[in-house]
């Protein structure tokens, strides 16, 4: 099988000639040739105008020099034949989105022009879905997480029930567009993600607002505050340093919070941020410490290009997944959970139920059951810069327990508080329930959780990771169905609607990673919620806002 692919979602125009005799697997006969043409503004960022003459100008070149590879391939003992008006390709596939729409036109329009010259199949393919195939299928994991840090986009992503599920997102801008507003603002061109990866080899590490909301992440506070130091006098090194520690330190723990929700002992990284080496070290260090296994693809198939278009093509191909040129048209915000997942079984799934033993480790913490007690140790984590680390462990220590104990006093059931020691990281609970909700969900459950949820925004807080790891559920007595609010490490105080909103999109994302009737449980949840708050309308318009976002912009 050769397979054609062309990519142009912003700023590299790039073709591509993947050949393999199996599609499914990465073998010794696999080959995969890509030409690049890079756009790169003078000055500032991506230009959505310039870009567009650019993809006008390379994109028909790159084709031609792929297109001849492929006959050469092929007068080499292909299977498409030979000659120049021979088909050298079994298929063109292309990126359908998202990007920006006048360079995916061009895309689009080549593609349609080459499957028409050679009378094969169009394939249209999800730039970001492509992003972390490249990666599943080089790795040869079976199910991973995957985390896509590329320019405009973030995302934690896994596979469940036909699609790829959105765990955890970026609230605002994507990690790469984050790092450019800085660098922009102190006259760095595009991009600038390698020149903050030069200049923080370099300097001290300065503290920047680090934003974790269950698995989702924000990036626009930390880029102000990053301005805001330059200008204040800051060595730009420093800064520079402390953004890298940072952002990725961001990334890695919505990594390993995703690993810890779904089981998944495997994890795989995309996009093009994912080539700075920092990153690439702290997620490998996050990996081995839980024992989970890591993998990178090479700095090729991590940026933009045309090759892993081929390879998602190459399956996609397989399985039937073609369209036909009147159904080609481009989607600029192609939202990679918006995919039906046609080239993998409907049983594969990155949720991998285990029975808890006596000893758990979560996301951030070991958690030891002794008897009627739970002994919850927030380990230190060695991808983390050690200043970074010891506030992250203390503060969220001590909130754990002022939180837990003011939930109970506002009739959510949670366990007592039994000893606190911030300086170890230590917490001592009473042991409540015999297992997670995501082991044993139901309707009435998942509404107990989304009544505990609007009494504590009600009194003026936030639970922070309101996941289906951190609900206990009783399977005793008549404590069969009691539902107990666990882990308030990331909880805060807060009155903003949009803090509350947040708690339920993260509950909703985690139902999505670990349910088969997601939709129905957080229909049960919604219900509860809008009879027990005092202020439901204003959290549900403001949850609204937050999943209608455009996470490409």
């Amino acid at each position: 099988m050769r397979i054609l692919g062309i990519e142009g979602t912003a700023w590299a125009a790039s073709a591509s000639v993947f050949e393999t005799p199996d599609p499914a697997q990465v073998t010794d006969d696999d080959h995969v040739f890509i030409e690049t043409d890079a756009y790169a503004p003078d000055s500032g960022g991506i230009h959505p105008r310039e870009a567009a003459e650019h993809m006008g100008e390379a994109i028909p070149t790159v084709v031609k020099t792929a297109i001849k590879h492929a006959h050469e391939r092929a007068g080499a003992g292909g299977t498409n034949g030979s000659g120049e008006n021979s088909a050298p390709i079994d298929a063109v596939a292309f990126a359908r989105g998202p990007g920006l729409g006048p360079c995916l036109r061009i895309v689009a329009t080549a593609a349609r022009a080459v499957a028409q010259r050679f009378d094969v199949p169009l394939v249209g393919v999800n730039h970001m879905v492509a992003h972390l195939e490249v990666g599943r299928h080089r790795s040869g994991f079976d199910s991973p997480v995957c985390l896509n840090a590329s320019g405009a986009n973030a995302h934690i992503l896994g596979y469940r029930n036909g699609r790829y599920r959105v765990l955890g997102e970026t609230m605002d801008t994507g990690v790469g567009n984050a790092i450019d507003k800085f660098t922009r603002h102190i006259g760095w061109s595009h991009p600038g993600g390698p020149k903050v990866e030069q200049h923080a080899k370099d300097g001290e590490y300065h503290e920047l607002p680090y934003v974790v909301k269950g698995m989702d992440f924000s990036f626009s506070g930390i880029m102000s505050a990053a301005k805001q130091a330059v200008d204040d006098g800051v060595p730009v090194e420093d800064v520079c340093r402390g953004m890298e520690e940072t952002i990725f330190a961001m990334l890695t723990e919505v990594s390993e919070r995703a690993l810890s929700l779904t089981g998944a002992d495997e994890l795989v990284l995309g996009g093009g941020v994912g080539q700075n080496d920092r990153l690439q070290r702290m997620l490998g260090e996050m990996c081995e410490q839980r024992g989970a296994k890591f993998y990178a693809p090479e700095h090729r198939f991590l940026r933009d290009n045309a090759g892993m278009i081929a390879m998602l093509g190459a399956k996609m191909y397989a399985a039937g997944d073609t369209i036909p040129i009147e159904d080609s048209r481009i989607d600029s915000n192609f939202r990679p959970d918006e995919v039906a997942v046609t080239w993998r079984g409907a049983e594969e799934s990155v949720d991998r139920h285990r029975t808890a033993d006596d000893e758990v480790q979560g996301a951030e913490a070991t958690v030891r059951f002794d008897g009627d007690r739970v002994i919850k140790e927030r380990v230190p984590r060695s991808y983390r810069h050690p200043t970074l680390d010891e506030r992250l462990r203390t503060e969220r220590t001590r909130q754990e327990a002022r939180l837990t104990s003011e939930a109970r006093r506002n009739g959510v059931p949670t366990p007592l508080v039994r000893d606190v020691d911030p300086q170890k990281s230590r917490l001592v609970f009473q042991r409540v329930g015999d297992a997670d909700l995501r082991e044993c969900l139901s309707e009435a459950r998942v509404a107990d959780v989304g009544r505990w949820l609007a009494r504590i925004h009600d009194a003026g807080f936030v639970h922070g990771d309101p996941t289906t790891r951190n609900v206990r559920v009783g399977s005793r007595g008549d404590r069969a169905d009691r539902t107990f609010l666990i882990d308030f490490g990331l909880g805060y105080y807060t009155r903003e609607t949009e803090d509350h909103a947040m708690d339920l999109h993260v509950l909703a994302q985690s139902l999505a990673g670990t349910a088969d009737d997601p939709e129905a449980l957080l229909s049960a949840a919604e219900d509860a919620y809008r009879t027990e708050s005092d202020h439901a309308d204003a959290v549900f318009a403001s949850l609204d806002d937050i999943e209608g976002r455009g996470r490409y912009q």
